[in-house]
């Protein structure tokens, strides 16, 4: 198993237009073959200090194994999300993990 998870913080958090466009780009990504599992949300309303709730959308996709997330990562409709909504935000930080 492949985990791949990536929090986005937009440019401009205060636009709801932002926030709707960045997730209808994130939702694009559920149909790629690659992936076998994806979950998008927003930080949850958890408090304590070990907490990391500045970010403003967490996507994370679960693949069979290395290479699905390589093929992910090379799909069209990957790319086309990055060519599209890359203006939305001003950070990206990804954690891959393997299992």
């Amino acid at each position: 198993m492949f985990v791949h998870i990536v929090f986005f913080w937009l440019k401009n958090p205060e636009e709801q237009a932002n926030h709707a466009a960045l997730r209808a780009g994130l939702e694009s990504l559920t149909s790629i073959d690659a992936v076998t599992t994806v979950y998008i949300g927003t930080p949850a309303e958890t408090r304590r200090p070990v907490i990391d709730h500045s970010y403003d959308f967490n996507l994370t996709m679960v693949f069979a194994d290395k290479a699905a997330h390589d093929a992910y990562q090379e799909h069209p409709q990957h790319l086309a999300f990055v060519e599209k909504c890359a203006h939305l935000w001003e950070r990206v930080q990804i954690y891959d993990a393997v299992g």
